[in-house]
């Protein structure tokens, strides 16, 4: 049975959350000689961290250069890769535990949303992005990792990257009249079944869609998050919508959207901080600054605390429809790499 992960105001998670992140962080240190050379050079003993932003973080780019394992290779049993456009990719290593747990919590987080029971599901990519199990892209990751959570699944592109209209129509037939799942990356869900439903007057109303990534092109078309939901709500009659934030580099740890929208929210295991990019303190609710993400996932690579690439807002405090901080991603820093599951699908390659 599914329990929620969306409890605990955000003074009872900065508690909880310190000590289990020092004690993480000392288990990398002994397990992890790049990781333990790393906080060797910035000084300060694992236990001196008073809150959270006082904890050291790698930035997320360190994981393209170095490989930061904290288990033997002979226990490592999956390799994940992340999206790039220079070559350079992330490598994330895990062992059996930690591929069990980040599939649970998954499952815990977004329960939230969908309930204990697995739906009929629609994927809107095809079913070829499913590759080699040992080593999957952020992308092929992201949609393995959902279809756990549906049954009777309509992989919604064919051999040819084309939506099967014919399918879904059958689909939306047998299933449409009850709560079904929609997983895919955003700009991929608005090209290739927002416009196909409203082009072809389709129902989606008893859909609950699960969307990442994939905002860049949307921009271009002035689409942006709530122009998203108004369009799908008013067009195909979606309106269960939740967008969440995540990387490959804290796999498992999705930030999630709330059912009023406009704001993602962190599950109880996990919390950001925005920082100032010129002091790096934290900044101020509702100024913008540079996304950091924590988690206590990692156990078998050192990705508990990290400095992301991507600008954010924190809206505010135990003040949305579940406790803790809500907050936005604004994009990334203008000289970061581009990336993102589906800003890089181009002509059909994940």
């Amino acid at each position: 049975m599914l329990t929620d992960v969306f409890t605990l105001t955000q003074p009872e998670k900065e508690e909880r959350l310190r000590d289990e992140l020092v004690g993480l962080l000392a288990h990398h240190r002994r397990h992890c000689p790049p990781y333990a050379r790393i906080l060797d050079a910035l000084g300060g003993a694992d236990g001196d961290a008073a809150t959270l932003a006082d904890l050291p973080w790698l930035p997320v780019r360190l994981f393209k250069t170095r490989k930061l394992a904290s288990v033997p290779d002979d226990e490592v049993i999956r390799v994940l890769t992340s999206s790039g456009t220079t070559g350079e990719v992330s490598r994330i290593h895990l062992d059996r535990a930690a591929a069990a747990t980040q599939s649970r919590m998954l499952a815990r987080t977004l329960g939230a949303v969908l309930g204990p029971r697995r739906l009929p599901m629609v994927v809107v990519d095809r079913a070829g992005v499913v590759g080699d199990r040992r080593s999957y892209s952020a992308r092929g990751a992201g949609a393995l990792g959902m279809v756990n959570f549906g049954r009777d699944h309509l992989w919604l592109l064919d051999a040819d990257d084309r939506p099967d209209v014919a399918a879904l129509k059958d689909f939306l037939g047998r299933h449409g009249d009850a709560p079904f799942l929609v997983f895919g990356f955003t700009f991929m869900v608005w090209r290739y079944l927002y416009e196909v439903a409203r082009d072809h007057g389709l129902d989606l109303s008893r859909g609950i869609l699960v969307h990442s990534g994939g905002w860049k092109k949307l921009a271009d078309q002035a689409v942006d998050n709530a122009e998203f939901r108004r369009r799908l709500g008013a067009d195909t009659g979606l309106e269960r919508i939740h967008n969440f934030y995540g990387m490959v580099e804290q796999i498992g740890t999705v930030f999630l959207e709330g059912p009023d929208g406009g704001s993602l929210y962190c599950p109880d295991f996990a919390d950001v901080i925005v920082r100032d990019p010129v002091t790096w303190q934290e900044a101020p609710v509702g100024t913008p600054g540079v996304i950091e993400v924590l988690s206590t996932l990692p156990t078998s690579y050192p990705g508990n605390v990290l400095l992301t690439e991507d600008l954010g807002v924190v809206h505010g405090v135990d003040d949305g429809h579940w406790p803790g901080k809500r907050f936005s991603v604004l994009g990334r820093l203008p000289r970061a790499e581009a990336r993102g599951c589906s800003d890089t699908y181009v002509g059909g390659q994940a």
